[in-house]
């Protein structure tokens, strides 16, 4: 073989050499873009957010308005679903104060059980918006709150029922053409949302408020809903199945120990549907039950259109936009609302149905 002659040998070594530098300017015009990329994604404001579950398309809209309004504003973030478990969101906060996001926000499943996980967040400087719910705590544990006025939205619903009965014994026929004879005393089915969380009490109280200036209505009794409709099925075939007249179900309404109901007060949609599907498949007939729910999902305005329901009170799941504005405030120190409530209407069996628009959840 013959020996390589030397031009061939400089030849080969000035190539390499020519590889290389083109190679490593090759990674640094990478690195610097990489960091530039970097960079930009590290101003951008970053939100820990954790949702108490998916158990309905109220919820699933609220979580979807949160992520769009992040897009918009360019704020990136952390999300995780509790499941319906307090113990998971506490482990989604602490993992959040861990990355050191810039802001938290929460949907408090229940009132208690939040002052450490809180205290952890003051302590490393983040603060912490309630969303939809309040909590039992120290209001220095938190920066603010926005969401729903739970007591207003309980008022409207017994307005609502108290402009139907004037005073007991005189009913007010609505487009659904339902009649109830003379009675001394009004009874009302209350299904409630999930025990002890802020909502729930809330919707009661603000119920019960109007009610009391009100005399002959009467809370025949309440049943603990959950907020799902899995709920309002069970807690209605119960009530059918107790109602038993020579081994037959009365089918002229609900009954609780033997007493007729007049009307049913339902805290969300989700659980007013459970009670339509029982109905439905056992044929009982409720014309002349008023009833009345909260949430405004597109499923429960078409039974209201259909003459199944009398009344539903709006509670907008809207809240990305508020929320994201907040966040931007919050993160340059500008002075906020300690609370913001959303703008919320009602929708009842009196109105000019051609004007609603597609609810969108």
């Amino acid at each position: 073989m013959k020996a390589i002659s030397r031009k061939v040998i400089t030849a080969i070594i000035i190539a390499a050499i020519c590889i290389s530098t083109i190679n490593l300017l090759m990674v640094r015009k990478n690195f610097s873009f990489t960091n530039k990329d970097t960079e930009k994604k590290e101003n951008r404001i970053i939100l820990g957010f954790s949702q108490i579950g998916s158990e309905s398309a109220w919820r699933s809209r609220n979580t979807q308005s949160i992520f769009e309004a992040a897009e918009e504003n360019d704020i990136q973030i952390l999300f995780k679903d509790a499941q319906q478990k307090q113990e998971n969101q506490l482990k989604a906060i602490r993992s959040f104060i861990v990355y050191q996001v810039d802001v938290i926000a929460f949907v408090p499943i229940v009132e208690d059980g939040w002052d450490n996980v809180l205290e952890d967040a003051k302590d490393a400087g983040i603060p912490v918006i309630l969303v939809d719910r309040h909590i039992n705590a120290d209001p220095s544990l938190y920066t603010a709150y926005i969401g729903e006025n739970g007591i207003e939205e309980g008022k409207k619903a017994a307005e609502f029922i108290c402009s139907k009965f004037k005073k007991p014994g005189q009913y007010t026929p609505g487009k659904t053409g339902s009649k109830i004879s003379d009675k001394k005393e009004i009874n009302i089915l209350e299904i409630s949302g999930t025990s002890n969380s802020s909502v729930t009490k809330e919707r009661a109280g603000g119920f019960r408020q109007v009610l009391k200036d009100n005399k002959g209505f009467n809370i025949l009794c309440s049943q603990d809903g959950d907020f799902l409709r899995s709920r309002g099925k069970e807690i209605t075939e119960n009530l059918i199945k107790s109602s038993l007249n020579d081994k037959a179900f009365k089918t002229d309404g609900l009954y609780w120990n033997g007493i007729k109901i007049d009307a049913v007060y339902s805290h969300n949609d989700s659980m007013t549907l459970g009670l339509l599907d029982t109905i439905k498949n056992y044929g009982i007939n409720l014309e002349s039950t008023v009833i009345v729910s909260i949430d405004g999902e597109q499923l429960c305005i078409d039974a209201l259109k259909e003459g199944k329901l009398n009344c539903v009170v709006e509670c907008n799941p809207n809240l990305g936009p508020m929320l994201m504005e907040l966040v931007k405030k919050i993160s340059v120190n500008e002075a906020i609302q300690k609370n913001s409530y959303i703008e919320e209407s009602i929708f009842t069996e009196n109105d000019d149905f051609s004007l609603y628009t597609p609810r969108g959840y």
